[in-house]
């Protein structure tokens, strides 16, 4: 008798374990089919003193829900060499590629201004859409940026923008967006924006420095802009102000083709943990592939 129960609670097990798995898989392929089913890349840039790390919660999220199989890393040497950790097959749904900075604390370099600093900083953007272009053929890309990423990403977009040679921007997710300046900053708690208009009462270096997207902004892109929000009275995420982050709307002067804001409220709008975030998770894979 004591046998047959044994035997019984292993049949139980494994009916009750492969119909998980089954219930998992159907889940999967529910989710997967909400897709679009692009070969266009998505490249993730990290901030300051990070590294890819920084967005592999993004990423994981992304593929645990179906979105792709397909996940590379792009590691770019201070000399702006790069190398792949991965490959990605032609006609690969939806490939994601996770770029790691070996000079992560690169907007200080030695320029005479800040906006200088940001605009050689920016470099390692084109070196990663150059690379990427050359080693896979594509000519159209999807980037999410957090913190730092954003203002190289910009100045990229400042510089080469124009460039029809180059890979072009469709879809652009900024996340924790300093481009009016970091809390630390002279001056920066002290911008407001015009309530009409969106116009910051103060440009600090770095966002003059991208004035001239007013009128270059490449418009295919879709943007959505993602901040966060303690909600302790200090209206910033602990090292953004939001009035920086959502000067980026009087920036783009309605040149994307769309722009959306998108607030996170509490302690997961704390700066770095927006990229830890299901919220921006969701967000992002709903704004990059869903259908």
């Amino acid at each position: 008798m004591r046998n047959l129960w044994r035997w019984l609670t292993v049949v139980v097990a494994v009916i009750v374990t492969t119909s998980l798995a089954t219930a998992c898989h159907a889940q999967k392929v529910k989710e997967s089919t909400s897709y679009v089913s692009s070969t266009t890349p998505t490249i993730f840039f990290h901030g300051w003193g990070s590294s890819y790390r920084a967005e592999q919660q993004m990423t994981h999220y992304a593929k645990d829900h179906g979105v792709t199989n397909t996940i590379v890393r792009a590691n770019v040497a201070k000399n702006g060499k790069v190398t792949w950790q991965g490959n990605i097959k032609r006609g690969t749904k939806n490939p994601i590629i996770e770029v790691n900075l070996a000079n992560n604390k690169s907007t200080n370099l030695g320029e005479k201004s800040i906006s200088d600093g940001y605009s050689k900083s920016s470099n390692y953007v084109f070196d990663v859409l150059a690379a990427t272009q050359k080693k896979f053929g594509f000519t159209k890309v999807n980037i999410v940026a957090h913190s730092m990423g954003n203002l190289q990403v910009y100045y990229y977009l400042r510089n080469h923008g124009a460039d029809p040679k180059l890979p072009q921007i469709q879809k652009l997710v900024d996340i924790a967006g300093h481009w009016n300046g970091l809390e630390v900053e002279k001056g920066a708690n002290k911008v407001t924006l015009n309530p009409k208009t969106g116009e910051p009462s103060q440009q600090l270096p770095e966002y003059a420095g991208l004035i001239t997207l007013r009128n270059t902004f490449p418009q295919q892109i879709k943007v959505l802009n993602i901040y966060g929000n303690l909600e302790d009275g200090s209206n910033s995420d602990g090292t953004v102000p939001n009035v920086s982050s959502k000067s980026l709307r009087w920036l783009l002067n309605n040149r994307a083709k769309s722009y959306q804001e998108l607030e996170i409220k509490g302690k997961m709008g704390q700066h770095s943990k927006l990229h830890e975030n299901k919220q921006v998770d969701r967000a992002l894979v709903k704004f990059i592939w869903e259908k």
